[in-house]
């Protein structure tokens, strides 16, 4: 003789074990149930288990009841709408769920019915959620954040870095001293040049000749590694020894 009670407590304690909050006993009277029996509510939605289902947009309450000889026979079965399932579709997944239950007698069935009705939410409402979401995102990119001020192109930049160096040409040409700046063509000298001879000067070298041009030019003779320093170096170089030489200046005067 089957012992209906035992398989019915040893079925709740595994749904209690695997569904753990999503599973719960309920009052006989809220159940919708014509039964005095234990009843028992499952909460479904169509999103995964991880989900949070206080977000989820639909929500599917299972109700059941053992009867006296299951799972011999079917339980009794009922179906709620917790948030976002219409009353049409409740009486299309009843019908379902029942039609399930006949065909698996004599087993227990509860899990099995519940996998069943998480797979039909999740084909009646989870492409109504996926579409919501497409809308969103192309909502999303709709929005055009428009900028503010002259945008940057090419042409804007080009025009820019025009005036930025002229600026910064002249700057350089107010630092350098007027004779370096009239010289012949071919005695100019570069603000390396002017700041390595200035720099002999100050140690006591011979000053440059002015009579032969080849003692200028011999003067002026740097190797090629000289003029490695990029242009803003010589001219930091050249403000230091400017700066120390006002400084001799003033103690002398003083």
């Amino acid at each position: 003789m089957t012992d209906y009670v035992q398989e019915q407590e040893m079925e709740i304690e595994a749904l209690e074990a695997i569904l753990m909050d999503e599973f719960k006993e309920i009052h006989s009277g809220e159940s919708g149930l014509s039964t005095s029996n234990r009843c028992f509510q499952i909460t479904l939605s169509p999103q995964d288990d991880d989900t949070d289902q206080s977000t989820t947009p639909v929500q599917l309450a299972l109700i059941f009841s053992h009867t006296e000889k299951y799972p011999d026979e079917p339980p009794l079965l009922n179906v709620k709408s917790i948030r976002g399932i219409q009353t049409s579709d409740l009486k299309v997944v009843k019908e379902k769920l029942e039609q399930e239950a006949s065909e698996n007698l004599g087993m227990a069935m509860i899990y099995t019915l519940v996998t069943s009705a998480k797979e039909w939410l999740s084909e009646r409402y989870g492409q109504d959620a996926d579409a919501d979401n497409a809308e969103e995102e192309e909502a999303t990119k709709d929005e055009v954040i428009v900028p503010h001020g002259e945008p940057v192109t090419v042409d804007t930049f080009l025009a820019w870095r025009e005036r930025f160096e002229a600026e910064l040409a002249l700057e350089r040409a107010k630092l350098m001293p007027e004779s370096a700046l009239t010289a012949p063509k071919e005695k100019k000298l570069t603000g390396r040049q002017w700041f390595e001879s200035g720099r002999a000067t100050a140690k006591g070298a011979a000053p440059v000749n002015e009579g032969s041009d080849e003692e200028d030019e011999e003067d002026i003779d740097f190797d090629d590694d000289d003029f490695e320093d990029d242009e803003e170096d010589m001219l930091e170089h050249y403000l230091a020894e400017k700066s120390d030489s006002s400084s001799h200046s003033s103690k002398r005067t003083a």
